[in-house]
């Protein structure tokens, strides 16, 4: 059983990823199982250039941050299990958990971070019903959206990056990740507020 799978390796997909499995020195994180699975081939990064990012260098490839961001996930937060080469196909609420299907095994989870691309081409089984045109790109891309408030899908169901709604931008992909990582920290501290941040040790 997980306490949460994201479906994602992607910008907002790691993200989350990261500051979650950066809470492990938590009390309130400390046992939480938390998995990833690192779907990359439709992400946006494959192709991309980035030289607009905070703290990037110019001329960065996207395809390096793909392939460096699961190194770094498993150097630092190796208790995060990354699940390779599955496809999410379906999930189904229970009343006490998720199950979440792929092309290859059946997990149980009790929370899901959707991050995957906004393609209207978007087919998990079970979550047809929260797919509407997205509100902030070209209805010329013919993208889409999950429904959402703040992130939030449905008890136990989260979004992030353009799925959720947002503009299709690397930092925007990366903060949305990272919200949606507090908010569950905070759901796993009883509700008080949580974030996580790494200070310089000094001599």
């Amino acid at each position: 059983m997980y306490d949460v799978l994201i479906f994602g390796g992607s910008a907002a997909g790691m993200s989350c990823a990261l500051i979650l499995g950066s809470a492990k020195h938590k009390s309130f994180a400390e046992n939480k199982r938390i998995g990833i699975i690192m779907h990359q081939k439709s992400s946006a990064l494959q192709n991309a250039e980035l030289n607009n990012v905070l703290g990037l260098a110019p001329q960065t490839k996207g395809a390096d941050i793909l392939e460096e961001g699961r190194q770094h996930l498993n150097a630092i937060y190796n208790h995060v299990e990354q699940i390779d080469k599955e496809k999410v196909i379906s999930v189904k609420q229970t009343e006490d958990f998720i199950v979440v299907k792929t092309n290859k095994n059946t997990y149980e989870t009790k929370a899901i971070v959707v991050a995957l691309g906004a393609s209207n081409l978007f087919n998990i089984k079970g979550l047809e019903s929260y797919i509407e045109p997205h509100r902030k790109l070209s209805a010329k891309k013919e993208r889409i959206q999950l429904k959402n408030k703040d992130h939030k899908v449905a008890s136990n169901i989260y979004v992030a990056g353009v799925l959720a709604g947002w503009r299709s931008q690397f930092a925007i992909a990366c903060g949305s990740g990272a919200s949606v990582a507090t908010d569950i920290l905070t759901e796993w501290n009883d509700g008080n507020h949580a974030m996580v941040h790494d200070k310089i040790k000094m001599a």
